[in-house]
């Protein structure tokens, strides 16, 4: 192993704190539709989850060389840059994780990674070419892809299965979910654990113990992989609850198509070296899915919060990422001052996330009945407007609150009235 000092050894464990974080916040990208259409038990799946994860991460470094020898100058990087960047990645990570919402880790890093390289040695130190080829034009057009093969996909195999008995297909579908979801975690394994092996990488770098241009070590291979797994194992329930009841309502079908589609994408996108980030590539194949089910709903009002701090990741983190910087440049308080108001946000938004806890045990239960009414007046609005079909009462049916209120049967003038009530 290189020889570490206590810069470096500070640096390499904040960047495994990062990569756990990772962890359980992309739990939900390869498990919530798993979970939320019952195909595995919670703890089954995070558990599946998390082996893949590992084994994922030692199947290919492009994505590490991306981050580690692409997006920034190297060469001009100091070890208080990559922890400043990592507090960035960190707190982004934690507070959205607290909310529910599905944002990405991998931007998180990035933003922080640019927001103090800027602070450091200014513009100059960033590839603005990588990070619009390989970062930006991915984070757009990645989601838009496998949203469209997934809204597809949703509407073959419900065409395939029209003639079948719906129960039968259902439980083949979650056999075959039961599989994709394990893609999408080996995938997940080879993109997102990357990053860190690749950001440590490049504190080595930064710190003279590896020479620019040098790929991972073994023991930052395993070591990122471990954390990783660990975090997955844990789960993100917040984030899984959102991603698997919050934007829709998915079945079997629904939800095979979903991670198939994203897996395809994440895998692509690693063998290209693209650092993409898994969290929205599956939350477009979740909203493909919905959109390709008849009579399907997307809540849109949780999908607008999740656009929100999709489009925030990268300035925050960038923000929290320049402060932290100018605070370690200062010196050795320096480091310890970021590294003590690190640890003390972490504690705090945990105790915050005590008062109201999401685990396996209720992780499938609706978080907001307000966003499950707003789906429901639109799908209602829809119904309204539907003429019946000759011969059938009229019905409008909600159903994302599963009520049904059915409309007054008109009465025939020429028939005797009914006796009065007593």
């Amino acid at each position: 192993m290189e020889h570490i000092t206590l810069l470096l050894a500070i640096v390499v464990v904040t960047a495994l704190v990062f990569d756990f974080t990772n962890g359980f916040h992309d739990t939900a990208n390869a498990m919530a539709t798993t979970i939320s259409t019952g195909a595995l038990k919670p703890k089954t799946a995070v558990a599946m989850s998390a082996v893949l994860n590992l084994v994922g991460a030692f199947l290919s470094v492009e994505v590490a060389k991306t981050i580690s020898k692409g997006l920034v100058n190297e060469e001009g990087i100091q070890p208080e840059v990559i922890l400043a960047a990592l507090v960035g990645a960190i707190l982004w990570n934690l507070v959205t994780w607290l909310v529910g919402l599905p944002s990405s880790s991998s931007h998180a890093l990035m933003g922080g990674l640019i927001g103090a390289t800027v602070a450091s040695i200014g513009v100059s130190g960033v590839h603005g070419e990588v990070v619009v080829s390989k970062v930006l034009i991915p984070a757009v057009a990645a989601p838009i892809v496998a949203g469209i093969a997934s809204m597809l996909a949703t509407k073959l195999t419900y065409r395939i299965g029209a003639r079948t008995d719906e129960k039968d297909t259902a439980k083949g579908y979650r056999v075959g979910q039961i599989a994709s979801a394990g893609l999408v975690s080996l995938a997940h394994g080879t993109n997102d654990a990357q990053k860190t092996m690749g950001i440590i990488t490049l504190a080595l770098v930064a710190g003279g113990t590896l020479a620019p241009g040098s790929n991972p070590p073994v023991w930052v291979i395993v070591s990122a992989g471990l954390a990783i797994a660990l975090g997955t194992y844990l789960g993100g329930w917040r984030i899984i609850r959102t991603m698997g009841k919050g934007l829709t309502d998915l079945q079997p079908q629904q939800g095979f198509a979903a991670q198939t589609s994203a897996a395809t994408t994440i895998l692509a996108s690693s063998h290209l070296g693209f650092s993409l980030s898994t969290t929205h590539v599956v939350s477009g194949g979740v909203m493909g899915a919905g959109l390709g089910r008849k009579g399907g709903v997307v809540r849109w009002s949780t999908a607008t919060r999740m656009f929100v701090a999709w489009g925030l990741t990268l300035p925050a983190a960038g923000l929290v990422g320049a402060g932290a910087e100018y605070v370690a440049r200062q010196g050795d308080w320096g480091v310890y001052v970021v590294a003590a108001f690190l640890i003390a946000s972490c504690v705090g938004i945990w105790l915050v996330s005590r008062r109201q806890v999401v685990d396996h045990t209720n992780v499938n239960d609706v978080e907001n009945d307000a966003e499950a009414e707003a789906a429901g007046v639109v799908t209602t609005a829809i119904a309204a407007v539907t003429p019946p079909p000759a011969g059938s009462v009229a019905a409008v049916v909600d159903e994302d609150l599963k009520t049904t209120i059915p409309a007054p049967v008109p009465t025939d003038p020429a028939a005797p009235p009914a006796p009065a009530a007593v």
